[in-house]
């Protein structure tokens, strides 16, 4: 098999992007890429650093992040599993993207710039729900913002079919057959919905 080694192969095979997917990008919240943003519950934050990159999704029951300034918005790092993953990256190498995600839309709308974790009293304190805080804040700086083509989307019919869960594995078998049957297992499945919902902040 051969691979695409250099850039100049690379633009060869897929030739000039079209105007208006250039045209699109802004490098600050604008009325109606806020508007979009805003709209937004579920974002997934990319982050990469030394021992490679994480995709880690973020939800919310409003807006997913707050907006700071025009070149600045903010996401809590509500309650997890302490992994750290994206935050240890983070605080290693600030390079971030984010992909928006709203309900029914095939498109997305991206973010990418630079981050840095706070554990900011004043801030942290913003984000309170149900009396609880989170942990930190991650904090971005927008170095551009711009809209996903929806191909991808509609090539999955993502919002079309319903749920399509019945023949997956739980996450109590997968964690069982990742730790040979030491963790997980049908327990964890039974137990692990009470708990989330007493702890979602």
């Amino acid at each position: 098999m051969n691979f695409v080694e250099d850039i100049e192969t690379l633009k060869g095979l897929y030739g000039t992007p079209a105007a208006p997917s250039l045209r699109k990008v802004v490098h600050r919240m604008t009325p109606l890429y806020r508007k979009w943003i805003m709209a937004s519950r579920l974002c997934v934050l990319s982050t990469v650093g030394p021992e490679g990159v994480d995709g880690s999704p973020r939800g919310d029951d409003g807006p997913v992040v707050l907006e700071l300034d025009p070149h600045t918005i903010a996401m809590p790092d509500w309650r997890g599993n302490n992994r750290l993953d994206s935050l240890r990256n983070i605080v290693r190498d600030p390079r971030v993207s984010l992909m928006f995600v709203v309900p029914g839309s095939n498109n997305v709308v991206r973010v990418n710039g630079t981050a840095k974790v706070t554990a900011d009293e004043n801030l942290v304190a913003r984000f309170e729900k149900q009396g609880k805080r989170p942990t930190t804040v991650i904090v971005v700086q927008i170095a551009e913002i711009y809209s996903q083509c929806a191909r991808a989307l509609m090539r999955a019919r993502t919002w079309n079919n319903g749920d399509e869960t019945a023949d997956l594995p739980t996450v109590g078998e997968l964690l069982a057959e990742a730790s040979d049957g030491d963790e997980g297992g049908l327990r964890y499945d039974r137990e692990w919905g009470a708990r989330a919902a007493q702890t979602m902040w």
